[in-house]
């Protein structure tokens, strides 16, 4: 069994790459830096070396592979999210319309549904779509918000402010990127699946805002309050920080192309998984905040 892994040092790509090893698989990591996976990973699996938005290189580095996982390695700060994603995942397009790649599985997220108005999202919907013309098996993993985010605003919860734009009282699936690296792994290692298919994955329950701050004030032991700004707050912070204005409307976009969206796929059976915030939060973002 061949499978490709890229981002895999990340928060889901690292989970994937553990669970593959530990199910007899050694995968084939796709990493900028090979020195970013630990001693004993780099045993155990076979490295490529080189950039995803160099499409020599991707194609390269799945030469005779059946299965990918896909990670948009877009970051936020380009200035034009959109267009790089796509273009970025257009190397494994071509390697799956040729028949060089048989299956993939790729990380999307809720909202690329909409195909359009949401942000950096809609380059994982053009992704999506790019992928659905290949003739290749793909299965697309619409992902609620990570648990890890919270970890971009340290600062903030250190002083009691967990900020948002979204509506405090509207409801949306959390989940922690390990669940997700679960879900990957078990159809990354099964042949029953064909076809186009979508997945959500939408952590164990839908919260509010205001339960998030709730739930964090009992796991960190420390009052959170809940600081409701706007879409142009948002925007002056970010300009202020010197980010293109593409990159600006691109976060900006998926909190407001996705506000009150009801995810395409029903919370079920298939599309819950288990870590609740409550019990991250206990174990990640404590010890943060007691340093």
């Amino acid at each position: 069994m061949s499978i490709a892994v890229t981002t895999p040092t990340g928060n889901v790509g690292s989970r994937v790459v553990r669970l593959l090893l530990q199910a007899g698989v050694r995968p084939r990591v796709l990493v900028r830096d090979p020195a970013r996976p630990d001693d004993a990973t780099r045993e155990r699996v076979d490295v490529e070396q080189g950039d995803l938005t160099d499409a020599a290189f991707v194609r390269k580095a799945l030469a005779g592979v059946r299965t990918v996982f896909w990670v948009d390695p877009t970051p936020h700060t380009s200035e034009n999210p959109i267009e790089t994603s796509q273009r970025t995942a257009a190397a494994l397009a071509d390697a799956a319309r040729a028949g060089d790649v048989a299956r993939v599985v790729l990380l999307s997220s809720v909202g690329a549904e909409k195909r359009h108005g949401a942000g950096h999202i809609d380059g994982l919907a053009r992704i999506e779509e790019e992928l659905d013309g290949t003739g290749a098996d793909v299965l697309h993993l619409r992902c609620g918000y990570f648990f890890t985010n919270l970890l971009l605003d340290l600062d903030g919860l250190a002083n009691g402010v967990l900020m948002t734009t979204a509506a405090p009282d509207s409801p949306m699936p959390w989940v922690d990127p390990r669940d997700i690296g679960d879900v990957v792994a078990a159809r990354l290692l099964s042949d029953s699946w064909h076809g186009r298919n979508v997945q959500a994955v939408h952590g164990p329950e839908d919260l509010t805002y205001t339960q998030v701050t709730e739930i964090l004030t009992g796991a960190l032991g420390r009052p959170i309050r809940l600081q409701v700004v706007t879409d142009d707050d948002v925007r002056a912070a970010l300009r202020s920080a010197g980010m293109p204005p593409g990159a600006v409307e691109g976060i900006v976009g998926m909190t407001a192309g996705t506000r009150d969206l009801v995810p395409e796929q029903p919370r079920d059976l298939i599309t819950t998984t288990p870590t609740t915030l409550a019990a991250w939060a206990y174990a990640h973002l404590r010890p943060l905040m007691e340093r």
